[in-house]
């Protein structure tokens, strides 16, 4: 304890200080994965039996010319990225109600680890996730076209929107405050997720919503990664607007507007609580 308290004064010490704190909450939420197994299992496996149906059951690639599991499978990374936020929000209000929070919050530990240790756990399970998608995506005939770099760039870019959709997810769950109410939050994912290219081109819908579609971040991102590391002409079928045609750029601008909007809120209302 008091070589914490000597570091503590100086810039290097206390980031050091936030760092072991924000790992200590980590270490605290992967041990979560050891006693509820089969939550972990079923958040891998929702995506790959959504992956299955719209690409044999319902998928019928309105608008997209070419293989239709070149155009759905980066669309279901991207989608995947919206998916599991409901556990976010319920382990945070869950941590609230049963004054977890409360206790670290009296104990020496910095301003928003309890947050930063949140998202990074959940930010290894995501990682966890895609590398299943991306696995399943292999084996129903799925390939990475582009080289390795172009692969690296679109892992990059759908993490990017995660690690933001992370942070509004635990900035509603501390408005919320309490789990019956998550349910109703719950609902707010479903039609941005939905409201995407991942399954369809917008061009093949309604003038206006195709519009919404093509500046949705998902199809942002699920656009500039069909760029990345699908074959040529796949990205086409996304749409002929500005958000189509800078898909790159907004799968990048996108995710930072979020966090710049959706952290500090979320800190602000951390530091609140107490009060």
């Amino acid at each position: 304890m008091t070589s914490t308290t000597d570091t503590s004064g100086s810039g290097l010490g206390r980031l050091g200080w936030a760092l072991a704190d924000s790992w200590t909450i980590t270490r605290r939420e992967l041990a979560h994965w050891a006693r509820e197994p089969v939550q972990i299992v079923v958040g891998l496996a929702f995506p790959v039996m959504m992956l299955l149906m719209f690409g044999y059951l319902i998928g019928g690639g309105r608008g997209v010319t070419g293989a239709y599991i070149d155009f759905l499978v980066p669309g279901m990374f991207a989608l995947t990225m919206a998916f599991g936020l409901e556990a976010t929000l319920l382990a945070v209000t869950q941590d609230l109600n049963k004054g977890v929070i409360d206790r670290f919050r009296s104990m020496p530990m910095a301003d928003g680890a309890v947050l930063v240790g949140r998202s990074v756990a959940d930010m290894l399970q995501s990682v966890l996730g895609l590398a299943v998608m991306i696995g399943a995506g292999y084996a129903i005939g799925w390939r990475a076209h582009g080289g390795f770099g172009a692969f690296l760039a679109a892992v990059a870019l759908l993490l990017l929107l995660r690690f933001a959709m992370l942070w509004i997810g635990i900035h509603l769950a501390m408005v919320a405050g309490r789990p019956e109410l998550v349910q109703a939050v719950q609902i707010l994912v479903w039609p941005v997720a939905f409201l995407s290219n991942a399954f369809a081109a917008p061009g093949t819908m309604p003038g206006w919503l195709g519009s919404v579609v093509e500046w949705n971040p998902l199809s942002s991102t699920a656009t500039a990664v069909r760029e990345l590391v699908g074959p040529p002409g796949t990205a086409q079928a996304a749409g002929s607007s500005w958000a189509s045609q800078h898909a790159e750029l907004l799968a990048v601008g996108w995710p930072l507007a979020l966090l710049a909007v959706f952290f500090p809120l979320a800190v602000r209302r951390f530091r609140r609580l107490s009060r």
